[in-house]
């Protein structure tokens, strides 16, 4: 009878010739985090200004509108308020809407940065981790040859 042979012997030699080191995986999801981090807060500060922005807009508005709502000597008075009140929301509505687009440039400028820095190190890290394994495969390969 023909004796088989045992493959899980040989399986397990031959995944000891090729070690597989997680380092570059564990410094890709330690890159991956960091970014995440970054551009988290590059979010959460353009939400706490816009809401500031928000914030104050909706103050100013209710202010003015206390004027509108003031009882008037003359019915033409009524008219005059509420065309004051109407040119002033318009130039509050352009300054505020000039802030949003200020945050938004931000928030633009900054991703852009981060995303540019992060590909940049990926990059590095790729074409170390890749020279890495080229030479732990080249070298196992030596000893396996020298076997």
């Amino acid at each position: 009878m023909a004796k088989t042979q045992d493959f899980t012997a040989m399986m397990k030699d031959m995944m000891g010739a090729f070690p597989v080191d997680t380092t570059a995986l564990e410094d890709a999801f330690k890159t991956t985090a960091a970014l995440n981090e970054k551009l988290s807060s590059v979010a959460l500060q353009a939400a706490e200004k816009s809401a500031e922005i928000s914030n104050s807009w909706a103050k100013e508005t209710l202010t003015k509108l206390s004027d509108v709502s003031k009882a008037q000597a003359e019915p033409a008075d009524y008219a005059k308020a509420a065309t004051d009140f109407a040119s002033a929301s318009a130039e509050v509505a352009a300054e505020n809407m000039a802030a949003f687009a200020e945050v938004a440039k931000k928030v633009q400028m900054d991703t852009v940065e981060l995303l540019m820095s992060a590909g940049k190190d990926m990059s590095e890290e790729a074409s170390a981790a890749v020279k890495k394994a080229t030479n732990d495969v080249t070298s196992a390969a030596k000893k396996a040859a020298a076997k």
